[in-house]
């Protein structure tokens, strides 16, 4: 998909989570899935942390399925206040400029579109619906209850901000460092 400001790439999914836990991962042969990650101690954004290469994402459902949207685009698309509860942003460094999100315990892995700028930094902009709604292990037959948007574009190093709190399970999430 191309707009008149630069090209942007999308990629939907159903992602299976467990343990509420999902990770961005560079596909750089020396990366390996995070265990959990410490929030950036002076900007704490709860529900993404990050070290080089890796991102480490919560969720609100322990166990089950999300819709999960995954753009990469050369420029700063915007978030979608609208359309989600929550939204933070964090710095992430990809040293091989291709990544890729995988679920729980390496059980599955979707490829995701190149990043646009190759290896460098990043922007992740991570936007999440439903967390307080999923929290208790809602029954999900009928179809996932949270909903989960993750834009990346090339941004030099800047600090993590919260741009939106709405959810409980975010507020939590600022505390518990």
């Amino acid at each position: 998909m191309s707009d008149a400001i630069g090209s942007v790439d999308v990629a939907r999914m159903e992602l299976w989570v467990h343990y509420g836990q999902a990770y961005l991962v560079d596909d750089d042969d020396e990366m390996e899935i995070p265990e959990m990650l410490d929030d950036h101690p002076e900007h704490p954004v709860g529900i993404i942390r990050v070290e080089r290469g890796a991102a480490f994402l919560i969720t609100g459902l322990h166990t089950g399925t999300v819709d999960f949207t995954l753009v990469v685009a050369d420029h700063d698309p915007g978030p979608d206040s609208e359309g989600y509860e929550d939204i933070v942003e964090v710095s992430f460094e990809s040293p091989s400029g291709k990544v890729s999100l995988h679920e729980w315990g390496g059980e599955g892995v979707h490829e995701i579109p190149p990043l646009a700028a190759g290896p460098g930094w990043y922007r992740l902009r991570y936007h999440a619906r439903g967390m307080d709604d999923a929290e208790d292990n809602v029954d999900t037959s009928d179809g996932p209850v949270e909903r989960y948007l993750m834009q990346i574009w090339p941004q030099a190093p800047s600090d993590p901000c919260v741009v939106k709190v709405t959810s409980d399970s975010l507020r939590y999430w600022l505390t518990a460092g």
